[in-house]
């Protein structure tokens, strides 16, 4: 038996608040849209990966998302023009990370970074 995908899913009254935030600034395909679920996706290959913190790292506060980019500056600027709160950063962490984090329109923290 292998994981094949890990995907988080993610309680809201309104599912289509998410076209802005994972669509338009993240750049993410509308690949299901049920009315019920809207599920966003890229081509790119990934690794499933499952994360349990005690913390966020440099005192901040758990993410419930974290979105790995390859421009995080470009992806700062595109949340931030479109309003979206930026919670912490951007840093660069001693762990070797480049991130900032930014609430959705759920409430959803989420760590977008770059290695």
């Amino acid at each position: 038996m292998s994981v094949r995908r890990i995907v988080p899913n993610l309680a809201t009254a309104d599912p289509a608040k998410a076209k802005t935030f994972y669509g338009d600034v993240l750049g993410l395909e509308l690949v299901m849209d049920q009315g019920w679920i809207m599920t966003f996706a890229s081509s790119q290959k990934m690794m499933p990966q499952v994360s349990f913190m005690s913390e966020g790292g440099s005192g901040t506060p758990v993410p419930q998302i974290s979105i790995e980019v390859d421009d995080v500056d470009a992806a700062y600027a595109r949340v931030k023009a479109a309003g979206f709160e930026i919670v912490y950063g951007p840093a660069d962490e001693p762990w070797g990370v480049r991130r900032f984090f930014a609430r959705d329109p759920f409430g959803t923290i989420v760590n977008i970074l770059t290695h």
